[in-house]
């Protein structure tokens, strides 16, 4: 979608321009058990290989997790998480020509990776935990990806009671990128990311898809990540890995609404969206 108002995102390194097009962060899960491709990339060459196809698909982000945060899960140590990023960092760094997004909510395990040459942190936990993570993020001059979620992974979902859920959303994140920027993370650094199944149900998820205009004011751009998620399965009830129509019908009202990047599992199919 084509927009007149030019801005950016500014991570490790480098810059995106905002405006123009929608942007696509691929998803690349180095884990046993993510929601959707759960143990598919686990192993080192896997992975190493699955993150050239996402680039040569045309995604402009890469973002690596090796914690799931699929409803229910459970906290996967530092020690683990490096074990199964470090290596595979090391492997890509001379490879891959786009940026590298880390998804995690270790402040131990973002600086081990901005070390070994990451761009961006993607943080599910919005700061929840305070400023520590930006302030990593501020000393390496990293993008900062600040997502709304209520309560954990593991307890998300017992709690999506909202009386507004578009403005309580919107002042969380608000709040976070207040956060971010006192650590000294700049406004262009920043996108937030509205947590579509992060503690919402499916009709709050809906909402928030028809209202990305409400965050767009709060940092240098808005991610949103559709991709797979059971909102999207609702009618449907195919299981995650064929979700591939609702998904695009997802990012399409996310286009449509104003989303900046889509952080989405299958590439090469919604560049075409």
């Amino acid at each position: 979608m084509e927009r007149s108002e030019i801005r950016y995102f500014r991570y490790r390194g480098g810059a995106f321009e905002l405006g123009k097009r929608t942007l696509l962060m691929g998803i690349l899960n180095v884990t046993p058990d993510s929601f959707s491709d759960g143990g598919k990339y686990a192993e080192r060459r896997a992975a190493f290989e699955r993150a050239l196809e996402i680039e040569k698909d045309g995604a402009d982000i890469l973002d690596i997790g090796a914690e799931s945060t699929r409803p229910g899960s459970l906290p996967v140590s530092d020690d683990e998480q490096c074990a199964r990023l470090l290596p595979l960092l090391k492997d890509l760094r001379e490879k891959l020509r786009i940026p590298i997004s880390i998804d995690t909510r270790s402040c131990r395990v973002a600086s081990e990776c901005l070390k070994e040459g990451a761009h961006v942190i993607n943080d599910v936990s919005g700061l929840r935990d305070g400023a520590e993570l930006a302030e990593i993020c501020a000393k390496y001059s990293a993008g900062l990806v600040i997502m709304h979620m209520r309560g954990t992974p593991e307890t998300m979902q017992k709690d999506v009671g909202y009386d507004d859920v578009v403005g309580e959303v919107a002042r969380s994140l608000k709040s976070s990128v207040e956060l971010a920027q006192d650590a000294g993370v700049s406004r262009e650094q920043i996108l937030v990311d509205p947590g579509l199944g992060f503690g919402k149900s499916f009709d709050q998820n809906y909402m928030l898809m028809g209202s990305l205009a409400s965050f767009m004011e709060l940092a240098g751009g808005v991610l949103v990540g559709p991709s797979r998620k059971a909102f999207t399965g609702e009618l449907s009830g195919l299981p995650a890995d064929e979700r591939q129509f609702s998904t695009a019908a997802a990012v399409a009202i996310c286009v449509l609404n104003g989303a900046d990047v889509l952080r989405v599992h299958d590439v090469s199919e919604m560049r075409q969206v």
